[in-house]
């Protein structure tokens, strides 16, 4: 039975205000408690931070999924020919496999790939050159010297020869007919639509336990919101990492701003505009995730910086009337709640190891019954899509753990950081991915 876009946005906000209402009561023994230790305001502020709020999103989510049926996929009469763009920094040990993975997707339109070489000093441009001869379509373009991310793409797409546009990480491999799907999703969704995102999962999740807890990251949380997201028109970030563009949006939206946050900036573009932006959940890249706290602290860093920086370029996406505008007040708040989380939950944590139950105890056991449901929703939407593509989801029991207990306050306080240093205008750096 068919409903409405709108009607299912309903349903998840009613559902979700209720669960807000019945958490804030079922709360006030533990705000009163509180706020003998710290004042009423302070009080009410760090449980409507680290549970009433957070419990609200985690509802409205949970139904959404719930109702959530993805639109069909059919296969085209005629493919249309693209351009992917792949921009290429000292990727030496991992070029060569990105562009075998183009090379085995069959797609049955008209392949255009440019690898730009941003200023490599390692053998990036003689392993490309090396591999032209097998690949037709394969083309390099150099770049006299580095200049990030953002200026690769941009040079790369004043020499494309296509109007459909796909970005790829260089470190990326794409799975089995991703291409093909990708492809498909943008033609059949919505005819205002100038973009949709791929799905991204990890390709090297048995390194350590960091990319342990991270396959379950992309695989449960990155996954559900861009699904959700997309469900109500306006998917909030195309990634960089694999997505496919309209060429004219995107010149038309400035190119790929030179910043942290390059593809979230653009996909704010794109929604001010008006324009939709999809989610192809069943086009699979694999990609490296990072494998050191370093590397893990300079890309959160760098995603919580692009937020910021595409409210900084875009501050009159907040006033444009559409669904998707409602997750954009959710980024909006990301920044006071994860500061809240931060400073409130964590030494919660530590005084109730000592015996004080103030933030961190038993009625912080009211948010356990979404989590455990919006969860156990996620894993078998993620598994069935997984199984439809000849995948299965791995056990790693070892990884949800560390996801489940430890990852997200890491991620947050470091998130913190990277909001603040960009309201605070420091010093940018790329970190990795």
């Amino acid at each position: 039975m068919y409903m409405p876009v709108k009607i299912k946005f309903a349903i998840a906000f009613c559902v979700s205000l209720l669960w807000g209402i019945f958490s804030y009561y079922l709360d006030l023994k533990w705000i009163y408690e509180l706020s003998d230790v710290i004042g009423e305001v302070p009080a009410y502020i760090v449980i409507f931070g680290i549970a009433i709020i957070p419990g609200y999103m985690s509802a409205f989510l949970l139904v959404s999924l719930l109702l959530d049926q993805r639109p069909k996929r059919t296969l085209l009469e005629t493919y249309p020919p693209i351009t992917i763009l792949v921009a290429a920094y000292n990727e030496a040990s991992a070029i060569v496999d990105t562009i075998h993975s183009i090379g085995a997707q069959d797609y049955r339109g008209e392949l255009d790939v440019i690898v730009v070489d941003d200023g490599s000093n390692d053998a990036t441009a003689a392993l490309i050159t090396a591999t032209q001869a097998r690949y037709p379509w394969l083309r390099l373009v150099n770049m006299s010297k580095n200049g990030g991310k953002a200026r690769a793409l941009n040079f790369g797409l004043e020499h494309a020869r296509h109007d459909l546009i796909i970005t790829l990480d260089a470190d990326s491999f794409l799975y089995q007919e991703s291409l093909q799907r990708l492809v498909e999703r943008y033609v059949n969704d919505p005819p205002n639509t100038r973009a949709v995102a791929g799905a991204i999962v990890v390709r090297n999740s048995r390194k350590n336990w960091i990319t342990n807890a991270q396959e379950w990251d992309y695989f449960h949380g990155i996954s559900a919101i861009k699904r959700t997201q997309s469900l109500y028109q306006g998917t909030l970030v195309a990634q960089g990492a694999f997505s496919i563009y309209d060429r004219q949006t995107v010149q038309t939206s400035g190119g790929f701003s030179d910043c942290v946050g390059e593809d979230i900036v653009l996909s704010w573009a794109i929604l001010k505009a008006g324009h939709r932006i999809g989610h192809a959940e069943d086009a699979y890249v694999f990609t490296n995730v990072p494998d050191t706290m370093k590397q893990f602290f300079g890309q959160r860093k760098r995603w919580s910086r692009g937020a910021i920086e595409a409210f900084k370029t875009h501050p009159g996406i907040l006033f444009k009337p559409r669904l998707s505008t409602y997750f954009i007040y959710w980024n909006f708040f990301f920044p006071v709640l994860d500061l809240i989380f931060t400073l409130s939950f964590v030494p919660g944590i530590i005084l109730a190891l000592f015996g004080y139950y103030y933030i961190a105890g038993p009625l912080t056991i009211a948010l356990i019954p979404v989590a455990i449901a919006m969860n156990y929703i996620m894993f078998i939407i993620g598994r069935k899509t997984f199984r439809t593509r000849g995948l299965h989801v791995r056990s790693n029991v070892r990884g949800f753990i560390t996801y489940s207990l430890i990852y997200g306050v890491i991620m947050q306080a470091v998130s913190v950081i990277g909001y603040y240093s960009e309201l605070l205008n420091l010093k940018k750096d790329w970190g990795t991915k």
